[in-house]
């Protein structure tokens, strides 16, 4: 793997771990809806780093789910935990964002952003495990 593919794997999780914080602080705040399109957008970023790896970038929530589970996922590469993740809180970020009649709760959000926490540490492992790239790099 070069080293401009690198600093872009790591700038995506960076932009993860931020999207992760953001999260936490407007569920802290009492805006579910947006700590979970936070959540969303934390896996996003994290898928995105992970497909990286196979020379694939996305721009679109459709691509990023459709390529994920393509390559990553029936691949066996990683866990179809992770698929399913991706796909609820998707769903639950358009819900949010889109429904008017869409009300999440404290509850909704810290599961999400749970969710969120171990999507990133898997791929931090499989980052780590597969192409050396290690949390402290990240």
């Amino acid at each position: 793997m070069d080293q401009t593919v690198r600093d872009m794997i790591i700038g995506q999780m960076n932009k993860a771990a931020e999207k992760l914080a953001a999260a936490k602080s407007l569920a802290k705040e009492g805006f579910f809806d947006d700590a979970i399109s936070r959540a969303y957008y934390a896996v996003f970023h994290a898928a995105s780093a992970v497909l990286l790896t196979e020379g694939i970038t996305v721009n679109t929530r459709h691509s990023l789910k459709s390529m994920f589970g393509l390559h990553l996922v029936k691949s066996g590469k990683l866990d179809t935990h992770f698929g399913k993740v991706l796909n609820k809180i998707k769903d639950e970020r358009e819900n949010g964002d889109y429904d008017i009649f869409t009300f999440f709760e404290d509850e909704d959000a810290e599961e999400d952003i749970k969710e969120a926490e171990q999507f990133l540490k898997g791929m931090k492992e499989y980052l780590e495990d597969s192409y050396g790239i290690k949390e402290e790099d990240i």
